[in-house]
């Protein structure tokens, strides 16, 4: 009974001296962790438009905003409130690899999507740019052997849904770096 508690007590007192040094050096190069979004009372509500009135990226940026503290723009009065734009939302697979017989092997499945984020002025030329139209693009690569039809597509979704959730992220974080900006150089 002793020697199991002496053992956990140094197991404890190892991790201890072990992980003390490593939150010292992450603290010293100046790393914290990313704050959640949060968004100005000044941008009023905000709508999120696509060209595809069923973007699933659309939605899920909406959802996203709300969660941050947006107003969701009421259907009404989508031309008078501060808009996010999804000007093109673009999906290709790529083949990178063929077998023997010439039938791909591996894929790139690549997701490209052009937006801006603007408040309407009184005008079409007083409209205020927050986030300059600017494109994101993501890839992940896959194996596809042409004898497993099913399991390929199931990868693919997979990677689908996956690239979906991080174009949100890589949008919404473009949204906050452009939103902590200091005004003198968001300025030509």
């Amino acid at each position: 009974m002793n020697i199991a508690r002496f053992k956990a007590v140094r197991s404890n007192a190892t991790r201890l001296v072990l992980g003390l040094p490593l939150l010292l050096a992450l603290a010293g190069c100046g790393f914290q962790l990313r704050s959640a979004l949060l968004l100005p009372s000044d941008l009023g509500p905000i709508a999120v438009t696509a060209r595809d009135p069923y973007s699933a990226l659309a939605d899920s940026l909406a959802r996203s905003l709300e969660r941050a503290g947006a107003t969701p723009a009421a259907a009404d009065a989508v031309e008078t409130s501060t808009k996010l734009e999804i000007l093109s939302e673009k999906w290709a697979d790529l083949p990178i690899s063929i077998d023997g017989f010439g039938r791909a092997q591996e894929y790139s499945l690549r997701y490209a999507v052009v937006f801006q984020l603007r408040q309407p002025g009184a005008t079409a030329e007083d409209d205020r740019v927050i986030v300059p139209q600017q494109a994101v693009e993501l890839a992940r690569d896959y194996i596809a052997p042409a004898s497993d039809a099913i399991g390929r597509n199931s990868e693919r979704e997979l990677l689908v849904n996956e690239l979906r959730r991080d174009m949100n992220a890589a949008i919404l974080r473009r949204i906050d770096a452009a939103l902590r900006a200091p005004a003198s150089a968001k300025a030509p």
